[in-house]
């Protein structure tokens, strides 16, 4: 059984388990999959790292792996760390063990940072693929602000309230002009990160944000009910697409401390 609600132009989306969170993102991925194929003949999806990768697993399995064109799938990442691509903390790896191996998606559509040079090159070159990309219409371009439109950009949430990147009260929550940036003081480590931008995420078509566990409710507590006014402490409360649609999808364990919430089976 899941439970709905909106506040303050989010969705929300409480289930009972990480098997039906799982279920029914899977079923979320694949419909905003379709209608991108459909409209544009493309879908372009930006990961990040974490617990949600392993929350994409029934993707891999049926009907998904038959269903899915996932041949018109590109794939990007809203934030990696700065490691060789086979190291234990890299988002690539993590998605490709979990997720990217399991799919055929083309290899040529799964762009990953250049993990051979410094975190500023590397954001700068990122920024670059992304560029050509719009150019070519691989990604839209949002048609209020210069920025590429993501079909889709998938975000974990720290306890500590980070999405992607963009730590609590960091320099990097400024950055208005840059599409991608980077971190060489990040407080969780490793250190060295790129990131996309507030504003790049807030252009998105469709933007999820995929809470679980009780370590996380706090965060979620303050991002949701607005408790702190200072939204700086809490990015996950910042990200709101701006012509786009935002869904959070928790389990009731990070969901614990909502408040004034109205929920409908």
């Amino acid at each position: 059984m899941a439970l709905s609600g909106v506040r303050k132009d989010r969705e929300l989306r409480i289930h009972e388990s990480l098997d039906e969170l799982s279920a029914v993102l899977a079923d979320y991925i694949a419909e905003i999959s379709e209608a991108a194929v459909k409209e544009r003949g493309v879908f372009a999806m930006a990961l990040s790292g974490g617990s949600l990768i392993g929350l994409m697993r029934k993707l891999c399995q049926a009907p998904y792996n038959k269903t899915v064109d996932w041949d018109k799938w590109y794939i990007f990442w809203a934030d990696e760390r700065v490691v060789a691509k086979n190291h234990v903390d890299s988002n690539y790896k993590l998605a490709k063990d979990l997720f990217l191996s399991k799919v055929p998606i083309i290899p040529s559509h799964v762009h990953s940072i250049n993990d051979s040079v410094s975190a500023e090159e590397a954001a700068d070159e990122y920024e670059f693929v992304i560029r050509q990309l719009v150019k070519s219409r691989v990604i839209s371009v949002s048609d209020i602000s210069d920025c590429p439109k993501f079909d889709l950009i998938l975000l974990g949430m720290g306890s500590d309230g980070h999405v992607a990147s963009l730590f609590p009260n960091h320099s990097v929550l400024e950055e208005k002009d840059e599409w991608v940036t980077y971190l060489t003081d990040s407080p969780k480590p490793p250190p060295e990160r790129i990131t996309f931008t507030l504003p790049v995420i807030n252009s998105a078509s469709n933007v999820a944000i995929v809470v679980t566990g009780e370590s996380k409710a706090e965060a979620a507590h303050l991002a949701l009910d607005g408790v702190d006014p200072n939204f700086a402490s809490v990015p996950a409360g910042i990200v709101q697409p701006l012509k786009g649609k935002l869904v959070w999808f928790m389990d009731k364990p990070a969901a614990s401390k909502l408040d004034g919430f109205q929920f409908t089976e």
